[in-house]
């Protein structure tokens, strides 16, 4: 039995909200099912990715933009845990809206802009359901998250951990524990196992999920916002122990607006509340703490 508790979607009905919530204050992670992403079309995206990061490194690196990495091409070693020295294993792609950055896109494969960002509406679409369930246990206004995120910062990230060679810093892993910025993720499943998270005894723990399921996480934005009432939960991805082959995943960050407030609900004040910040200045923060700005 998993750890990481499971919920199908198209079932939950009323309850939603409730079991949502209680998912997230316990682990920090909840397994979705049944929700309603078209799955022959996700298979579709996970080609096209696939076949981007085949490509020669030379090509990859013509759609490297900027610093920050927030579009395009991040190339193999750039990114590092906050608070790890160490570079992750691992390339990725970013996905964002035009009307907040621009995007970019590759020539090759064909199908690459129009399966991701068919990919990023469905993503995003489905995180605001969700936010929208939780705003129930929280006691919040319905259209509390769709007043600060609606239209926000999200990004898709198209990851990819190649096998691991023999030269590889033996500090580094795929990716070094950490906690998501933003309000929540969505991870579709990975091509592979290795995504562990930590739990509150302080054991690393596998996350299991069925093959097409949503992975869902509270991220920073979310934890600062309820006071911890839903922590955010330290992960990782680590080496593989069996065949040393490709890893691929592709989660979507949902972010804020970035001029909207980060600021902590009434009813879960109590003295020990972080300040107001606005969500484009604590992700300026942590994308230097992370290496990517």
């Amino acid at each position: 039995m998993s750890f990481v508790p499971q919920i199908a979607l198209a079932t939950a009905g009323e309850d939603l909200g409730q079991r949502l919530y209680e998912a997230l204050a316990r682990t920090g992670f909840v397994v979705v099912t049944d929700h309603g992403i078209d799955l022959s079309r996700l298979h579709d995206a996970y080609a096209a990715v696939e076949a981007f990061f085949a490509l020669p490194e030379e090509e990859k690196l013509a759609y490297v933009v900027g610093r920050d990495g927030q579009r395009g091409y991040t190339a193999f070693g750039r990114e590092h845990a906050k608070d790890s020295p160490a570079p992750d294993l691992k390339e990725f792609w970013h996905v964002g809206r035009d009307a907040i950055a621009p995007n970019v896109w590759p020539e090759r494969p064909k199908s690459f802009s129009r399966e991701v960002a068919w990919l990023y509406e469905a993503l995003d679409e489905l995180g605001l359901k969700l936010l929208r369930a939780l705003t129930g246990p929280l006691e919040v206004p319905a259209d509390t998250f769709d007043e600060i995120a609606e239209g926000g910062n999200s990004v898709l990230r198209l990851l990819h951990y190649p096998p691991l060679s023999q030269d590889a810093d033996p500090a580094s892993i795929r990716a070094a524990a950490h906690e998501d910025i933003n309000l929540i993720t969505l991870l579709v499943s990975a091509s592979a196992s290795g995504l562990e998270l930590l739990d509150r005894d302080g054991t690393w723990r596998a996350i299991e999920a069925p093959a097409d399921a949503v992975i869902v996480d509270t991220g920073d934005m979310l934890a600062r916002i309820t006071n911890d009432h839903l922590p955010a939960t330290t992960h990782r991805v680590v080496n593989p122990e069996g065949p040393n082959g490709s890893r691929y995943s592709m989660p979507f960050f949902l972010h804020p607006r970035p001029d909207a407030k980060l600021a902590v609900f009434d009813q879960f004040k109590d003295g020990s509340e972080a300040p107001d910040i606005t969500a484009g200045e604590f992700l300026r923060q942590r994308l230097e703490a992370i290496g990517l700005k």
